[in-house]
């Protein structure tokens, strides 16, 4: 069952491979990482936005999800507008806040990149069911199974998270003890949740050793995971994406590789 409902006229999105999905993530990453400028996270994240519509999400479910790059976007860009590095002509200068033309291009595009690589990688992943991205990981690219199935099982576990926290806070007001002190709370039940989770990853690999999950022999799988046109479509696109930013930032002249 997937993690999300998918919205009419876009099932296709979850009949692909998730290893694609992670291959098209890192290929639009590993792009706009190369180059600090505004033209080419702006081209990426304009062409991304044009994809976006046959992503499976609705609008709703699409906002909540990238809730966090919505924030870390302009939080990142006002911070390097503040302090980044000084060139061209001085606007406003305060003890160590310095805001030049240098700067506000290099917030520009430090906001620009996050939301280009920030909201493909999200609207990716939540599209991806965890057993399904273990069979891939395990048939497609051929990791170990051991360490497949232990990452499953541990990513299995993270929805318990949430449940456990409010199991806590709910114990800890019974016994009279949750109601005052709030950052004190937070530290206490974020420790006890900590020594939660220890014991149930010991006692769940204890049970996923008993049963033979660490053993060396090879493993066969319930469902095979299969890599066809649909997973080269999706990657060529991702690859075309990268491939048209970079392109116009150098034929514009804006291209600023990272190194030197």
């Amino acid at each position: 069952m997937s993690i999300l409902t998918p919205t009419k006229g876009a099932q296709a999105i979850y009949r692909i491979n998730p290893v694609a999905k992670l291959a098209t993530a890192f290929l639009l990453s590993f792009a706009l990482i190369l180059t600090i400028d505004w033209l080419s996270a702006a081209t990426a994240l304009v062409l991304e936005s044009l994809l976006l519509a046959w992503a499976g999400l609705s609008a709703r479910q699409f906002f909540l999800r990238t809730i966090p790059v919505w924030i870390a976007a302009p939080t990142a860009g006002f911070t390097t507008l503040l302090y980044g590095q000084a060139s061209g002509q001085s606007h406003f200068e305060f003890g160590l806040i310095h805001v030049t033309d240098g700067s506000i291009s290099l917030a520009i595009a430090t906001a620009l990149r996050v939301l280009a690589i920030g909201l493909p990688a999200i609207v990716l992943f939540v599209t991806i069911d965890p057993t399904d991205l273990a069979d891939g990981l395990a048939q497609v690219w051929h990791l170990p199974s051991r360490f497949v199935l232990g990452a499953l099982a541990g990513l299995r576990l993270v929805g318990l998270f949430l449940d456990d926290w409010r199991s806590l806070e709910l114990a800890r007001r019974a016994r009279g003890v949750g109601d005052r002190g709030r950052i004190r709370r937070i530290l206490s039940q974020a420790f006890a949740l900590l020594v939660l989770s220890i014991r149930r990853g010991s006692k769940l690999a204890t049970a996923m050793e008993a049963r033979g999950f660490g053993g060396d022999t090879k493993r066969t799988w319930a469902r095979e995971s299969l890599f066809g046109w649909r997973e080269f479509v999706l990657i060529g696109i991702g690859a075309a994406i990268a491939a048209a930013s970079i392109a116009t930032a150098v034929a514009f002249g804006t291209w600023n590789f990272i190194v030197g």
